[in-house]
């Protein structure tokens, strides 16, 4: 039945490759735009995913980590006096203008501590000492700022919000969802930058459980202490942070539609090619049925061919996506296609295909047996 399926599948070369290339360009649009939809939403936690902090205290509502509110750093002193609690320090994620060389402003989302090291943020360090950011006016930059503020180096200088700011050190892989470069320097300095709005504020406090505390314990305590703000365990923030874009930005409804046309892209490619090919074989089919074959033998064999087509055009579709990794980030997008989305997109392509071999079904399940006998 398999050599049957293949025989036939292959008779007409050009509409195998029809085949195969709807299959492979439904697969390589469904993995791209998911992927490209995955690295974005890499960049909106990349940050909460990478700092040692179990627990985030937030301003009431805020929405995601880039879009901040602040409120007074002394609240700090009641969650390091909480049970459970190992460590617990003031945090500065706010947008400032940066005055680039060539006279033109730029935004830069700041991130500020008293101590980086001990909150692994920045995780990547190329060049430089954290430790130095607290001798002066010093600042970190990451290499995904060469894109928007230009070429730099260690040891060159930087305004922002009309302070000079000597670069001594440079990062990787801190970006932001917003594509705006990120800063780091030392706590103090950025209160300084902006007095009016962040004298005597923070906008988060990162929280390190002492060992054995239990988080949910420790985040229902510090929620009573602090009735004004909010309190997320680390997933949970994540979450929140994500799911802020995939719903005010419509890049969830986005990924929908997409996966939804690249899905009818398939179908349509595949029923139609399924199907011519069954008529121009109607004979071959009701031969089967002739010497005794049922029904489920024809669409076991309609199967065998849609399945057959599903995994060449798989393969041939994770091929393409892959070969576009390299050149998409050449543009600084992020092309994320972890394994277990490999497995969904197989899966999800083979009942794809067999969902059209249904087409052609409908049409040989009425053949009639004698049609092999007749002139």
């Amino acid at each position: 039945m398999v050599d049957l399926a293949l025989k036939m599948l292959l008779h007409d070369k050009l509409k195998f490759f029809i085949t195969v290339a709807g299959v492979a360009f439904a697969v390589a649009l469904v993995l791209v735009q998911v992927g490209l939809f995955l690295g974005l939403l890499d960049n909106a936690t990349v940050t909460i995913e990478h700092t040692n902090a179990d627990i985030w205290v937030t301003s009431r509502e805020t929405p995601n980590i880039d879009f901040a509110h602040q409120f007074s750093d002394g609240l700090v002193q009641r969650v390091r006096s909480t049970p459970g609690v190992a460590r617990a320090d003031n945090l500065i994620v706010n947008f400032l203008t940066i005055s680039l060389p060539n006279g033109a402003q730029e935004g830069s989302l700041i991130y500020a501590l008293d101590n980086f090291a001990d909150w692994n943020l920045p995780w990547d360090v190329k060049e430089g000492n954290l430790t130095d950011l607290k001798r002066g006016r010093y600042m970190f930059l990451d290499d995904s700022a060469v894109k928007r503020y230009g070429p730099f180096r260690v040891g060159e200088y930087r305004e922002i919000q009309q302070n000079r700011f000597k670069i001594i050190g440079r990062t990787n892989q801190a970006r932001s969802f917003t594509t705006t470069p990120i800063s780091f320097m030392d706590f103090d300095r950025a209160q300084a930058l902006s007095p009016d709005t962040l004298g005597g504020q923070t906008s988060y406090i990162l929280v390190k459980l002492a060992p054995g505390a239990d988080a949910r314990t420790v985040r229902a305590e510090l929620q009573t202490r602090l009735p004004y703000n909010d309190v997320f365990l680390k997933d949970d923030w994540a979450r929140r942070s994500r799911n802020y874009w995939i719903v005010s930005t419509g890049l969830g409804l986005n990924l929908f539609v997409t996966v939804f046309l690249g899905c009818m892209v398939g179908i349509v490619v595949v029923g139609q090619t399924l199907y011519s090919s069954t008529m121009e074989h109607i004979k071959e089919f009701g031969t089967v049925k002739a010497i005794g074959g049922g029904n489920a033998d024809i669409y076991k064999l309609l199967a065998e061919q849609s399945t057959i087509a599903a995994i060449v055009g798989y393969l041939l579709g994770i091929a393409q996506a892959f070969a576009m990794q390299p050149l998409i980030s050449k543009i600084d997008l992020k092309l994320l296609i972890p394994n277990w989305f490999l497995v969904a997109v197989f899966f999800g392509s083979l009942v794809m295909c067999l969902g059209a071999a249904m087409i052609s079904f409908r049409k040989v399940a009425s053949i009639d047996p004698a049609l092999v006998f007749r002139a």
